[in-house]
């Protein structure tokens, strides 16, 4: 390669087979140089896409994936995969750009969409049945990092495929980290086959000097036998033997031959393989590669020079600053818990961990295990936290519902990233959690405007109310709020304004709204479930209600916010704005406001013409 390849000139990556592997080497750096360039710009998930440089072109140069099947789980390390298959990073995560995930409407070689962990396993092996059925030709290879196999549904994908005659790849890129690092029983059984690294280039060292001569190549083999055979006598096979694979491994996932090896290797194999890799993730860019807390994993915009990220340091975010309520309650009570799974850098909580360490527990990617783990603590007399995203929330319903709902256990649920949330887009959006939350009985919903609300409504979780939500978005703190009381399930006033339309609404938007809607009055519902009785019944003198919800979908509140009006016999004009039941794509949350009509142009727009139930 006389010259830099053209990133923003590549089709396809048939072009990688033409190439030496120092030419590849030079191309790996100059990857990693436009992913941190884009990335610093765009903002996005810069770590673990360094890490997998080297991996992604030894696939592309074995397999050919616009027939055969690449599967990249949570698919947020897609942007080398992205380079190669001919799309340009220039609007990363952008409106109308390409998504920071795996798209299938992208790309011939995007056969898999995911934003949530864990599920390549189980879509792999249905890919492979259906081949298989078919008598079809082609290879299914699944990408999933250490972190992600430590969840229940890749657990349930490996033992399905390892018991099976149905031939999947998996490649296990280990490197130590989920987002922050790694933890748990099988974390620290990868340390271990790790440790044999080391063992393997000893064996090697040892093998070529023993067989330059005859009497040295006999002592080997016999060396070896007997080695072999204590082995079997005293050593198990690992996991991945027992389970039914192929096992190959460790392989260095910065070397393209090595990989290239393993990787044709398993292509011939007849049974399931599965490749343990070796990566470093942030490989190449000095911030992201010390990075043990999982600070790089995503990030927003950022000098690339400095590495500091840009954006408003002068207001702490949401997740801060309930983080630090969280702090003084846990200080004030020795019988609170905090769960979470493995957010501890995205949700603020390092202090936390740092100095609650025997009652604070990342417990991985296992969102289902935590819910059921704050049953247990909840049944023995101490009161669970559980520190969650929106969109990773959902995937604990029957948990939720089953072992703390259910069992009228208290427990307060603290929900970050409710609302839109931004360049994640369609996977990470938290606009689903209240409507689920909504259909269990025994769960208060709430949502605070400002911290000050939030400190008495984490207060109140206290207070034996079962299962207890509070729901708070992805931005920054703007408000801090005065001294205020209110009881559980009241709704405050915002202003004293004497008029016949009422807007009813919550979270930050309020303060907003007091400043922007200054000849209407405005209540702040900040619980949006329980209703009570006497909130309604101070709505019925209006003679239009407007329901504003820009953080979740009309199925919670707002739906039996009317439906308890229209049994309260409410005669007057009921009109709502919600975010539309739809998987709503990438862009800013502005956009997104905008595009999905809840912004405050359109709620004035609403308060300006008069439309009856919408």
């Amino acid at each position: 390669m006389s010259t830099e390849i053209k990133l923003n000139e590549i089709k396809d990556p048939k072009f990688l087979k033409t190439l030496s592997y120092k030419e590849l080497n030079l191309l790996c750096a100059q990857i990693r140089q436009e992913i941190i360039d884009k990335t610093s710009i765009n903002g996005g998930h810069i770590a673990s896409n360094l890490g997998v440089v080297e991996l992604t072109i030894a696939l592309h140069r074995v397999f050919d994936f616009s027939k055969d099947k690449l599967l990249l789980d949570v698919g947020h390390q897609c942007y080398t995969h992205k380079i190669l298959t001919g799309r340009s990073l220039e609007h990363l995560r952008k409106k109308d750009g390409v998504s920071g995930f795996e798209k299938r409407h992208e790309s011939i070689y995007d056969c898999f969409e995911a934003g949530h962990s864990s599920t390549s396993l189980s879509s792999a092996y249905g890919m492979a049945v259906v081949r298989d059925n078919e008598k079809a030709n082609y290879d299914v290879v699944a990408v999933i990092g250490d972190g992600a196999l430590t969840s229940g549904l890749a657990f349930e994908g490996l033992n399905n495929i390892g018991q099976g005659a149905t031939k999947v790849i998996i490649i296990l890129n280990d490197n130590e980290m989920s987002i922050s690092k790694s933890t748990g029983g099988f974390a620290r059984f990868l340390q271990r086959i790790r440790a044999s690294v080391s063992y393997n280039k000893r064996k090697k060292a040892y093998q070529r000097i023993m067989c330059k001569t005859r009497l040295g190549l006999g002592i080997y083999n016999l060396s070896a036998r007997i080695k072999n055979k204590f082995k079997h006598m005293f050593l198990s096979s690992n996991i991945f033997d027992t389970m039914g694979f192929v096992y190959l491994g460790p392989v260095d996932g910065h070397n393209i031959k090595a990989m290239e090896k393993a990787l044709t290797q398993a292509k011939k194999s007849t049974r399931s393989v599965v490749i343990h890799v070796l990566t470093i993730k942030g490989k190449g860019y000095k911030y992201a590669e010390e990075d043990k807390l999982g600070k790089w994993h995503g990030v927003p915009s950022f000098n690339k020079e400095t590495g500091e990220f840009n954006g408003d340091k002068s207001h702490k975010s949401w997740s801060q600053e309930i983080s630090s309520l969280v702090y003084k309650k846990m200080k004030e009570n020795e019988k609170i818990i905090l769960i979470n799974p493995a957010m501890i850098q995205g949700s603020a909580l390092e202090n936390i961990f740092s100095d609650f360490k025997g009652r604070s527990y990342d417990v991985g990617i296992c969102e289902s295990h935590a819910f059921t783990m704050a049953s247990g603590i909840a049944l023995n007399g101490y009161h669970p936290i559980i520190s969650i995203y929106s969109t990773f929330m959902q995937r604990a319903f029957d948990e939720i519902q089953q072992d703390l709902a259910r069992m009228n256990l208290s427990s307060t649920i603290l929900i970050d990233r409710s609302g839109l949330v931004g360049e994640d887009g369609e996977t990470h959006q938290g606009i689903f959690d209240e409507a689920m939350l909504y259909t269990m009985p025994n769960v208060t919903i709430s949502m605070p405007s400002n911290v000050t609300e939030a400190k008495v409504l984490l207060d109140e979780s206290m207070n034996d109310h079962a299962v207890f939500a509070i729901r708070y978005p992805r931005d920054k703190v703007y408000n801090y709020g005065e001294d205020v009381n209110f009881k559980y399930g009241e709704w405050l006033n915002v202003n004293d304004m004497d008029s016949d339309t009422v807007i009813i609404s919550f979270g930050p938007i309020i303060n907003v709204l007091k400043e922007r809607i200054k000849n209407t009055r405005i209540i702040n519902a900040i619980y949006q479930k329980p209703i009570l009785k006497s909130n309604v019944e101070a709505l019925l003198k209006y003679k239009r209600i407007i329901i504003y919800n820009p953080y979740a979908t009309k199925e919670g509140f707002i739906n039996n916010l009317i439906e308890m009006l229209a049994l309260y016999n409410y005669r007057g004009e009921i009109s709502f704005l919600a975010v539309k039941e739809d998987f709503i794509k990438a862009a800013s949350q502005n956009e997104q406001m905008h595009e999905v009509k809840v912004s405050l142009d359109d709620l004035e727009s609403l308060l300006n013409t008069p439309k009856g139930v919408q």
